[in-house]
């Protein structure tokens, strides 16, 4: 469905055969409560820019001009992935193995998704919009490449934003980095020192 066509945002996933399954199981009315009010949002807000920034990983999807659906995981550093402006975000492409099915995809079809989660905090957001692959352009490489990070990138991808949305937080299991372990691992150790230190004195 085209963006022109659109009457409110959150058309970009709630299309016409949507509705009707909405309204067949009794939803549709809270949502279109929901497209009367704030609706969903198609501009990066501070909100999503923090939360994007403690991400190291998210899932993007693709599919080819026959439909076929293709989720591809990208990972690295906090942050990697890049906000450009409210509308653009941006990540480094480093060879990987060169499968290369969402180059493809997005070569005939350049509609996208990008799924983010934060299992520590069981929150996910939805991100509907358009991808290219950017190629032979240096300043915009400089712009995403951590320098800290091993490996030289081939292109860039660069997503435009349509529409996003927060998911409800149920069903979602919390789970923990192996840095955020570390972290409280940490602290217990450090609790744990200071009590034996406490015990010893009080011995003596």
């Amino acid at each position: 469905m085209k963006l022109e066509s659109r009457q409110f945002v959150s058309d970009i996933a709630f299309t016409p055969a949507v509705k009707d399954v909405q309204s067949r199981l009794r939803s549709r009315n809270g949502y279109a409560n929901m497209e009367q009010g704030s609706g969903w949002a198609n501009k990066i807000t501070d909100d999503l820019r923090s939360f994007i920034a403690q991400r190291d990983s998210f899932y993007l999807g693709t599919a080819n001009v026959d439909g076929q659906p293709y989720i591809q995981h990208r990972g690295g550093p906090l942050g990697f992935l890049k906000v450009i402006d409210e509308s653009t975000l941006a990540i480094a492409d480093f060879k990987g193995n060169q499968q290369y099915i969402s180059l493809g995809n997005l070569s005939e079809n350049n509609q996208a998704f990008i799924f983010l989660m934060d299992y520590a905090n069981q929150r996910r957001v939805k991100i509907w919009g358009t991808a290219e692959v950017v190629e032979d352009d240096p300043a915009l490489l400089k712009q995403l490449t951590d320098p800290e990070y091993g490996g030289r990138p081939q292109q860039a991808f660069v997503f435009h934003v349509e529409a996003w949305d927060v998911n409800c937080p149920q069903h979602i299991p919390r789970l923990y980095s192996q840095a955020q372990i570390a972290s409280q691992v940490q602290s217990l150790q450090n609790q744990v020192a200071e009590l034996e230190a406490d015990n010893q004195r009080l011995r003596r």
